[in-house]
């Protein structure tokens, strides 16, 4: 099931690359100097994008519909083909950019002779390979109508219930000192220069942030240290006015009917004027930094010693946000990963009274490769199960294989990947040739990346070494790379 997601990831940025190419002005260039049909090449640009649109839907509906599995894995191969097109187009337009500059005059004239009548039939058959692509690519326009699938507009992934700040996990492993550590800082009143400290809390999704930010926020010392507690889950879909709108009526305990947020701004100023508080921004994505500026602005009204937390999977945001040093929630051991386990699958009962399902259950745990969400995805799906070939079947299956709507471990570690830019989603999907578990250089996976041609030639004169590597840098920053023990 993951692999046939990663191909229609790969198929959607691959399609948004090619759109670029197209429209670039070597492309444009070219077709125009040259007898290409740059109609038909604006033809091929719409028709990729009518089909970019539906991907999203195809992704959600390959899950149970072995046809549209099919369209995708057959667009695939399309796509490579067009890939394979372009590159030739690609690599004419450098030829002529290069015999332009200092080519000319060294030629015979007899090559010159040979040369242009060799030039027109490969413009003639790039316009022929260019139609029957089209054609091609069209049989999978008139296809998708018959699969059902539509347009998504604006590609909205989440459709995930918000967080709250009500603690629901029956008990919390591994994660002591990362919360005694915490607790200090929230407790001190000097935590930063500044008289309102934010402290991130940073790792890759399903790794337990959200849990961490309830311990804290609902500790008995905690409460009794702030006047004023709210949380507001920010998620993916970033709305200044929902999340000011959701804190202001959390410290007034009172609905707010205002859509202003001016009004709604000044009100949360004067309600936390001199006064301690407590808030959490659970999930945040928004990488703007003039956003949080502006959304933090009421928040400087407050007394000295007021906190924010912050929940992200992306360093860079939390270092914008921060002035209190993030802090970066490492997986959980295989130890802990076994106990939670074991506590949402035989819940209150003893697992030691089932010695034969336990060397088992630390066998699967060791799959969740330190994910407290993957740990209680699987204890959820083993609950009140007690026969071992059951827990033997799930052993020996891949945990991302698990029915889509028993688990929430894909959909949550999706997310990090449909909000990258179309050329890191190609990066990324690169490495899953890798094999699972495998410890790579940052070194061998840029030359890889170079030498496969995914890195975009710079056009500020930058070296592709290093593109490549600030993408590289770019993907560890926000959680998608993890970096190993030897490091």
């Amino acid at each position: 099931m993951a692999g046939a997601l990663i191909g229609e990831a790969f198929i959607s940025a691959s399609i948004q690359v090619l759109c670029e190419r197209i429209t670039s002005p070597e492309f444009i260039d070219l077709f125009r100097q040259k007898k290409l049909d740059q109609p038909l090449l604006m033809k091929l640009k719409m028709t990729l994008f009518t089909l970019y649109v539906v991907l999203n839907d195809a992704e959600k509906k390959q899950i149970e519909n072995p046809a549209v599995r099919e369209w995708l894995d057959e667009l695939k191969h399309a796509v490579f083909d067009a890939e394979d097109l372009l590159d030739e187009i690609k690599y004419e337009a450098l030829r002529c950019k290069l015999e332009g500059k200092d080519q000319t005059h060294k030629l015979t004239n007899k090559v010159w002779n040979f040369l242009p009548k060799f030039h027109n039939h490969f413009y003639q058959s790039m316009n022929v390979k260019i139609q029957e692509l089209l054609e091609r690519l069209e049989d999978f326009v008139q296809l998708k109508t018959a699969l059902g699938l539509r347009e998504d507009v604006g590609r909205k992934v989440s459709q995930r219930t918000p967080t709250t700040s009500l603690v629901h996990e029956p008990c919390v492993y591994g994660r002591d000192e990362d919360k005694d550590y915490l607790s200090k800082v929230l407790l001190s009143d000097d935590a930063s220069n500044d008289d309102v400290s934010v402290i991130s809390l940073v790792g890759m999704g399903g790794v337990g942030k959200t849990t961490l930010a309830r311990m804290l926020y609902n500790d008995h010392k905690v409460k009794e240290h702030f006047t004023l507690k709210a949380w507001a889950c920010v998620s993916e879909d970033y709305d200044a006015i929902r999340v000011t709108k959701t804190l202001l009526e959390s410290v007034t305990s009172k609905p707010c009917n205002m859509t202003d947020l001016n009004l709604l701004q000044v009100e949360l100023r004067e309600q936390l004027k001199g006064r301690k508080f407590l808030f959490v921004l659970d999930d945040l994505w928004n990488e703007k930094y003039s956003d949080w500026k502006c959304l933090q602005t009421p928040f400087t009204s407050g007394a000295r010693g007021s906190k924010v937390i912050v929940t992200t999977r992306n360093q860079s945001i939390a270092s914008f946000m921060q002035n209190v040093p993030f802090h970066l929630l490492k997986p959980l051991s295989h130890e802990d990963c076994w106990l939670l386990l074991a506590k949402h699958a035989f819940g209150n009962e003893n697992y030691s009274a089932y010695q034969n399902l336990e060397e088992i259950g630390k066998q699967i745990a060791r799959k969740c490769n330190g994910l407290p969400l993957a740990a209680q995805t699987l204890g959820g799906v083993l609950r009140c199960k007690k026969d071992s070939e059951v827990w033997n079947r799930v052993l020996n299956s891949s945990i991302w294989e698990l029915p889509y709507e028993k688990s929430d471990i894909l959909p949550a570690l999706g997310l990090s990947y449909h909000y990258l830019p179309a050329t890191l989603k190609r990066c990324f999907v690169y490495c899953s040739i890798f094999p699972k578990d495998y410890e790579f250089n940052i070194e061998d996976v840029v030359f890889l990346w170079m030498g496969e041609g995914i890195i975009p030639e710079a056009e500020n004169g930058e070296r592709m070494e290093e593109v490549a590597k600030e993408y590289f840098d770019e993907l560890l920053s926000r959680s998608l790379f993890q970096k190993s023990g030897k490091s």
